[in-house]
């Protein structure tokens, strides 16, 4: 139970990362990418990137495996 912890919070950790140096780049958003942007908020659901991201994750890991 202690390592499947440490392995999501591992795991979110790296997405966290991820969207972090996605909104520094400024890369452009992809289609179902949810963008609200107001006076002085913004709110963003990067729906499309997660899936993207998912996906490749999920082949990396199954080569590993």
């Amino acid at each position: 139970m202690g390592n499947v912890l440490i392995f999501t919070g591992i795991l979110l950790l790296i997405f966290g990362v991820l969207f972090n140096l996605i909104q520094k780049f400024h890369l452009p958003l992809l289609p179902g990418d949810i963008l609200i942007q107001k006076d002085n908020y913004t709110f963003y659901i990067p729906i499309v990137t997660s899936i993207i991201i998912s996906v490749v994750l999920t082949i990396i890991l199954n080569l590993f495996k």
